[in-house]
C-alpha cells in the first residue's frame, strides 16, 4: 500500500472518529437533558400530589405507556403546559386535574398512544345522559358543553349549534309558549346555541346568572389558549389561537350586537318544571318564562360565588388556579379559608410574594397536614396571613383590604385569587329530573 493510500485511510478514520465522537456526544448531551427533565418532572409529580392535583377531575389524558415512543410531541403539543411531561423517558401525566380537554396531546401524538377519557376505574365523574342531538332524558332539555363532558371552546360552540338545529326540527308550531327556546348559560356553547337559534329564526331568549361569557369570565388567567379555528354561527370562521379573555368577550359582545341579540345578565334559573308542552322556568329574581324547548350551557365544576366588590371584573382576578409553574415574581393576593386557599398561597409561595386574606380568625375547616405547612410558611415569612380581613376593592395595580376594626390596608398586587365557595349543578338537574350516569375511565377522543 502506498503512501497516498496510507493517508485516505488516515483522513477517513479521523473524519469517522470525529463522526463517532460528535454522536456520543450529542447521545450524552441527549441522555442528560432526559435525565433533568425526568426528575423536574418527577418532583412537579410529587409537588401535584402534594397538594392534590395529580389526579383528574373530568377530563385527562390516558397514556399507553408500551406504545409511546418517547417523541415529547404530546408535552409540546399540550396548551396548558405542566399536564404531561416526560419521566425516564416516557409521557406521564403530571397535573391531571387541570386539564381541560383540548386534545391536543391525542392529535399530536404520532403513535396514537394517547386516548382522552373522563373518570378513572376508581373514581368516577357524574355526566348527565344525552343522546347523539344533546338531548337529555327529559324530552325537550338538551345539554351542551362543559356539563356535559366536554369543556374545549371550540367543541362547545360545536355542540350548541348542532343543538339548536336538530331541536328546530321537532319544534311544533302555534305551541303557546313566549319562546321557542330558552337557554341558560351565555359561555361560549349558549352564544352559539343563541346566534344558531337567531340564525333560525327561532324566538329565543337567553338567560346568565353572571356576566356575558359565564365560565370564561372566571377563567383561572388572562390568556385563554385554541388549538384550532372555530365556526361562530353568523359571523364565520375565526383564528384566535391564542387570546386575551377581554379580546374573546368583546369578540362575543360584538357579533351579539351586531345581529341585535340580547342576554338577560345576573338571571339565574332557579327551577324549570315541565308543563303542559312546554317548560316553566323560573329565575331567582322571581321573573317567569315559558317555552317548548330549554338548552342548559353551564359549567360542571360548580359556580364560583363571587364577592360583588369594585374590580373584581378585572381579568387579574380567578376563582381556579392552573400554571403555577409559570407564575412568578408577582405580589398575589389569595382569598379564602379552606384548602384550596391555603394551598394555592402555598403553590405560589415559593417564586412569588404571597397575602392570604381570610375573613375569620383562625383556620377552622382546613386538613390537619395543611395546617401545619401553612403554620411553617407563615413563620418562614413566606406567607404573609391576613386574618378577619375582606376586600373592599381591586384596583390594577393594588388591592385594598378592609378589617373587622373598620382599619384598611392598601397592598400591591398584580394577581387576585378568590376561593369562595361555589355551587355545583348537581341537585339543580335532579330537580328537573335529568338522568346522570357515572363514567369510570370512558374514553371522549380516542388517538
Amino acid at each position: 500500500m502506498d503512501f497516498l493510500a496510507m493517508e485516505v485511510i488516515l483522513e477517513q478514520l479521523i473524519t469517522y472518529s470525529v463522526i463517532v465522537i460528535l454522536i456520543v456526544g450529542i447521545v450524552i448531551v441527549y441522555i442528560r437533558k432526559q435525565k433533568r427533565e425526568s426528575k423536574i418532572a418527577e418532583a412537579k409529580i410529587e409537588k401535584a400530589i402534594e397538594f392534590g392535583i395529580h389526579e383528574p377531575i373530568t377530563l385527562h389524558p390516558v397514556i399507553d405507556i408500551n406504545s409511546c415512543i418517547k417523541s415529547g410531541a404530546c408535552v409540546a403539543a399540550c396548551p396548558e403546559k405542566d399536564i404531561i411531561g416526560i419521566v425516564n423517558g416516557r409521557a406521564t401525566v403530571i397535573n391531571a386535574s387541570n386539564c381541560i380537554g383540548h386534545g391536543a396531546c391525542v392529535k399530536a401524538c404520532p403513535v396514537q398512544a394517547i386516548n382522552l377519557c373522563i373518570g378513572t376505574e376508581k373514581r368516577g365523574v357524574e355526566i348527565p345522559n344525552i343522546d347523539e342531538n344533546f338531548e337529555t332524558n327529559v324530552p325537550g332539555i338538551y345539554i351542551v358543553g362543559e356539563l356535559g363532558g366536554m369543556g374545549l371552546i371550540k367543541n362547545a360552540v360545536e355542540q350548541g349549534k348542532q343543538a339548536v338545529e336538530h331541536l328546530a326540527k321537532k319544534l311544533e308550531k302555534g305551541h303557546g309558549a313566549q319562546y321557542d327556546l330558552i337557554v341558560v348559560g351565555a359561555g361560549p356553547a349558549g352564544i352559539a346555541a343563541t346566534l344558531t337559534a337567531k340564525k333560525l329564526r327561532l324566538k329565543t331568549l337567553t338567560l346568565e346568572q353572571d356576566t356575558l361569557g359565564g365560565t370564561i369570565s372566571s377563567f383561572p388567567r388572562s390568556k385563554i389558549v385554541m388549538t384550532s379555528p372555530m365556526e361562530i354561527p353568523l359571523h364565520g370562521k375565526v383564528k384566535l389561537y391564542e387570546t386575551s379573555k377581554t379580546e374573546l368577550l368583546e369578540l362575543w359582545t360584538t357579533i351579539l350586537n351586531k345581529n341585535e341579540i340580547e342576554i338577560v345578565e345576573n338571571a339565574k334559573v332557579d327551577s324549570i318544571v315541565h308543563g303542559d308542552h312546554q317548560f316553566e322556568i323560573t329565575a331567582q329574581n322571581g321573573d317567569k318564562y315559558s317555552a317548548t324547548k330549554v338548552l342548559l350551557a353551564i359549567g360542571r365544576r360548580g359556580t364560583p360565588r363571587k364577592l360583588n366588590v369594585p374590580g373584581e371584573h378585572l381579568e387579574k382576578v380567578a376563582y381556579r388556579m392552573i400554571e403555577p409553574e409559570l407564575i412568578q415574581k408577582k405580589n398575589i393576593l389569595v382569598v379564602g379559608g379552606g384548602d384550596s386557599a391555603v394551598e394555592t398561597a402555598m403553590m405560589l409561595a415559593d417564586e412569588n410574594k404571597v397575602t392570604l386574606s381570610y375573613r375569620g380568625d383562625v383556620f377552622q375547616r382546613i386538613k390537619p397536614k395543611n395546617s401545619n405547612h401553612i403554620k411553617n410558611y407563615q413563620d418562614q415569612n413566606k406567607i404573609k396571613v391576613l386574618f378577619n380581613s375582606t376586600i373592599k376593592s381591586i384596583e390594577e395595580k393594588v388591592v385594598t383590604l378592609k378589617f373587622n376594626n373598620e382599619e384598611e390596608q392598601v397592598i400591591e398586587n398584580d394577581l387576585v385569587y378568590i376561593f369562595a365557595g361555589g355551587e355545583l349543578p348537581t341537585q339543580f338537574l335532579e330537580k328537573i329530573g335529568i338522568k346522570s350516569s357515572m363514567k369510570y375511565g370512558e374514553t371522549i377522543l380516542k388517538g
